[in-house]
């Protein structure tokens, strides 16, 4: 059965939750995962939430590279290990990798080595996660946010060769429409697939644009997907948005 959620901070998990969502999606860094007191401080809000915190994205800062000269294996290895302590903790279930700025192949950097380098932080990742009960959602971004895995069929063929069932992949409606990328990539990739992200023309609410969201819900239709989809975009007045949102997403794919 399909739930629905949307990419906010835990502050807004109340009114989510009066209206009427399954769950609410966060972002790891808001944790301080780093800082042993900031993140001890931030935990109660995830744990009382009225609102499962079942997703979370934002995975890595923007300073912790994963590809790269400056890529720092001990930093990296110890952050993965207190996300998947501390998100079991608060009994999420999927994490988005997004972090373009993170996986961003520098420069004369060769991009093979650059792809070893994430396999290897993926397969870090399923150790920790498999243990944890958490599956992480490889995030493909479009090209303005970072030049490495651009698209679901990039996704999945990286994720194939981890071969871990803690690793799979991620369709963000709004990434696929600005690489032009075909919307049967979902049916192709549907063992792949483990969330959804959804936006609208000019990355804000679903409903309220142009996107072809009668041919995207058949695709994911036609995929048997029946996980967890989240909106995520700007919002301009939250509680109208959340509700209409809401709405739309119901309509149109339960």
């Amino acid at each position: 059965m399909i739930s629905y959620g949307w990419c906010r901070g835990i502050e807004d998990a109340g009114l989510l939750h009066k209206l009427g969502f399954d769950y609410i999606e966060c972002a790891v860094v808001a944790l301080q995962l780093e800082d042993a007191a900031a993140c001890r401080e931030a935990l109660p809000a995830y744990l009382e939430s009225p609102l499962p915190a079942s997703v979370f994205n934002v995975f890595f800062p923007g300073d912790l590279k994963l590809v790269g000269p400056e890529r720092d294996e001990e930093r990296t290895r110890k952050y993965i290990h207190a996300a998947a302590e501390t998100l079991h903790r608060i009994g999420a279930r999927t994490v988005v990798l997004g972090s373009g700025r993170s996986r961003h192949v520098p420069e004369g950097w060769e991009q093979a080595r650059g792809e070893e380098q994430l396999l290897r932080t993926l397969e870090w990742i399923a150790d920790d996660f498999t243990d944890a009960g958490l599956t992480l959602a490889l995030e493909p971004l479009n090209k303005k946010e970072t030049n490495f895995i651009n698209s679901v069929d990039e996704g999945v063929a990286l994720a194939k060769q981890v071969n871990r069932s803690a690793i799979r992949v991620l369709a963000d409606f709004y990434h696929m429409d600005e690489e032009n990328e075909a919307l049967d990539t979902i049916v192709r990739n549907r063992d792949w697939l483990a969330h959804i992200h959804l936006a609208d023309t000019g990355r804000l609410s679903p409903g309220t644009g142009q996107y072809p969201y009668e041919a995207f819900a058949a695709q994911l239709k036609a995929s048997g997907y029946a996980g967890m989809i989240s909106a995520e975009c700007s919002v301009v007045e939250p509680e109208q948005e959340f509700e209409a949102g809401l709405a739309f997403m119901r309509r149109t794919f339960s």
